[in-house]
């Protein structure tokens, strides 16, 4: 019996092509897969194809226009210009992509290839591992839809649906998309991950999530290698007692911080209060809140409803220990059980501690409450820790009282004035040392009787629905009933009298009075990609175009209804545009506008 011939690829074998098939590869315009080394045979079988498997030297070794090819066994198809490679396969392409798998089949013609059985596409920081593998060398293109999964040097990708893109390093991961890293687990339905700087793009609801916060949005960007991120459209940020809502959201893991711009809401679930503004700064380690740009802090006590402003609001210290700080033209409302009888204020800067219930208004304060008017170098409102009620307010240096009467200004001065509340209502007030009043007696029928003036020690006033209705006098030295028209009107005002009813707030938009509305910064957004086509042609399925031989059929080189499809600036949904929240309402507590 004769042995078959067994010959191994040289140049012999290069001229015996040529002689045997010459008419054929001159006809060809594509170029012939080159078969550099391994054994040839010939089956019966197989009468198409050249049989070429790994000898001593080594694997198979085949190359195509800057393609290489290694494997145990290659059944090439030289008139379809195409190989079926078996055992350990190893296709690279221009030292930048590496493919692996137990079988794969490449189409000279076409430039497609096809990869299953422990697929590994490795380029110089990532690896894909999945089933099956789709990769069109002329788009540049690598497609799966059975499950994938990316490893990176921080983090693991996987994903039901992946396409890769060579010539960006590109990664775009459809459907079921997740990122787990030591540090947190990123879940997303698009993200686009490029695999150089390790940059992700997230389109559609978003979520990061760690020990010490979950971020959410429908379109962001996030740094995996460096921990950094920006969030854009329905953003917000979840720590353990703070949550943190602006048009664009700026985050930094590493140095446990955040920052917001434009719309900004910072809601304390812990002490039931919440920060409005157009930029804020959030520092978790430090439990800091800093917020600018028409800030404003919301207190709900009870029934009752605080509202502070100033040009810049600080809010440090842990959940049960909370300090605000307002620095300049500060301000606070409440609006109160009455909406005509608010409590208001203004200041330059404004001190409140939660713990220790205690409101200071410092430098040129000035305190409305009913129709009474306070002022003092220093006033401090002081709460009822357990029923987080008022309970005292102190007037310190220079206090003055001013309540407007119809013909002219009751008034009480002294060092030091001491005010009581009964159900956050001012009616019992102190002066203390040197003090001095002027007020309008009237009879019962309201008619102007006489102006009284009086010097005291200290001296107790009585107020019911915010009006006199009582005064008391300690050590005082006799006074004067004045007669009103004998009165002149230049000594009806006490030395230091400053009236600034025109100040008073009467409402929450008053807290922004004579304030210019900032100019808010133009939120650039993240833009949608733009559409980049389907990985296969939309060819008609009779029209496909494939070997024979392939392990493939026309249909696995269609696209389904049901494969994922990327958000695209072709198809994006346009919303309408929403009007921005009106800080001069008052919503209900905690409640997204």
């Amino acid at each position: 019996m004769t042995e078959k011939p067994i010959l191994k690829i040289s140049y012999f074998f290069s001229f015996v092509i040529f002689f045997f098939f010459g008419a054929t590869l001159s006809a060809q315009k594509k170029e012939q897969v080159d078969i550099q080394s391994g054994y040839l045979e010939r089956r019966p079988e197989f009468p198409d194809a050249a049989i070429y498997t790994m000898d001593e030297t080594g694997q198979v070794y085949i190359v195509h226009e800057g393609v290489q090819m290694w494997c145990d066994q290659a059944f090439v198809y030289i008139k379809e210009n195409f190989v079926k490679a078996y055992g350990d396969v190893r296709i690279t392409q221009a030292d930048t992509i590496s493919l692996n798998s137990n079988y794969a089949e490449y189409n000279g013609n076409t430039q497609f290839a096809f990869a299953s059985g422990n697929v590994i596409l490795t380029e110089p920081k990532t690896t894909l591992q999945t089933d099956t593998l789709y990769f069109d060398r002329i788009k540049q293109q690598a497609y799966y839809r059975t499950g994938g999964t990316v490893r990176d040097t921080a983090s693991v990708l996987t994903s039901k649906s992946g396409r890769y893109f060579a010539d960006s390093k590109k990664y775009q991961f459809l459907a079921d998309v997740k990122i787990v890293n030591p540090k947190y687990t990123l879940k997303s339905n698009q993200l686009d991950f490029f695999s150089e700087t390790g940059g992700a793009y997230l389109y559609g609801p978003s979520t990061i999530t760690s020990e010490t916060s979950t971020i959410y949005c429908e379109r962001g960007y996030y740094d995996t290698r460096g921990d950094t991120g920006y969030f854009v459209k329905n953003s917000r940020v979840d720590y353990e007692n703070r949550v943190l809502y602006g048009d664009s959201i700026y985050f930094n893991r590493k140095e446990s911080f955040a920052s917001a711009t434009n719309n900004i809401r910072v809601i304390d679930t812990m002490n039931n209060s919440e920060l409005r503004g157009h930029y804020a700064e959030v520092f978790r380690e430090k439990d800091s809140v800093f917020i600018t740009k028409r800030a404003l802090a919301i207190t709900v006590r009870e029934k009752d409803t605080f509202y502070v402003h100033a040009d810049t609001l600080r809010i440090t210290g842990k959940p049960d220990n909370r300090i605000l700080r307002g620095f300049y033209r500060a301000r606070m409302f409440n609006p109160g059980k009455m909406e005509e009888e608010p409590m208001s204020g203004k200041c330059d800067s404004i001190y409140v501690d939660e713990k220790r219930g205690i409101t200071k208004l410092l430098r040129n304060p000035v305190l409305w409450s009913g129709d009474n008017q306070m002022t003092g170098d220093t006033i401090h409102l002081l709460s009822d820790t357990l029923t987080d009620k008022l309970d005292t307010l102190k007037v310190f240096n220079n206090a003055f009282l001013i309540q407007k009467d119809s013909t002219g200004f009751n008034q009480v001065k002294g060092e030091r004035l001491t005010g009581l509340f009964t159900n956050n209502e001012l009616d019992t007030v102190n002066i203390n040392k040197n003090a001095q009043v002027l007020y309008y007696l009237r009879n019962d029928e309201g008619e102007l009787t006489g102006i009284n003036v009086t010097l005291a020690s200290s001296i107790q006033m009585y107020l019911e629905n915010q009006q006199i209705t009582g005064v008391k006098f300690f050590k005082k030295v006799p006074g004067k009933l004045n007669p009103p028209s004998k009165f002149p009107e230049n000594a009806r005002l006490l030395t230091g009298f400053n009236w600034r009813g025109e100040e008073r707030l009467y409402s929450i938009a008053d807290l922004f009075k004579g304030k210019p509305v900032p100019i808010l910064p133009k939120i650039t957004g993240i833009p949608l990609p733009e559409d980049e086509g389907q990985f296969f042609e939309n060819i008609p399925i009779e029209e496909v175009k494939l070997p024979k031989e392939s392990k493939l059929s026309p249909k696995d080189l269609q696209n389904r209804p049901d494969d994922p499809k990327p958000e695209t600036e072709e198809n994006e949904v346009i919303e309408e545009e929403k009007v921005p929240e009106k800080t001069e309402s008052a919503p209900a507590f905690g409640k997204k506008q």
